[in-house]
């Protein structure tokens, strides 16, 4: 079983955003990550599991307006 890692500049291109983003995550623990020496490696799957995470699924107008009923 091989495991992907990534520098800190390739997760950043995976993932579609900065450097400085993945660097911040990193800091404040967000997302997983392997110290070897003083480099910072991240796991594929560690950062798909990040992203889906943030995933938020569509909603469905009736289902909204039959909260706001009882609500109300």
């Amino acid at each position: 079983m091989e495991t992907n890692y990534l520098t800190v500049d390739e997760a950043a291109e995976y993932m579609n955003t900065t450097a400085r983003f993945v660097r911040r995550l990193i800091a404040e623990r967000r997302v997983p990550f392997h110290k070897i020496g003083r480099h910072v490696r991240l796991k594929v799957v560690d950062l798909q599991a990040f992203i889906d995470a943030g995933r938020v699924e569509a909603f469905d107008p009736m289902a909204v307006r039959r909260h706001i009923r009882r609500a109300s």
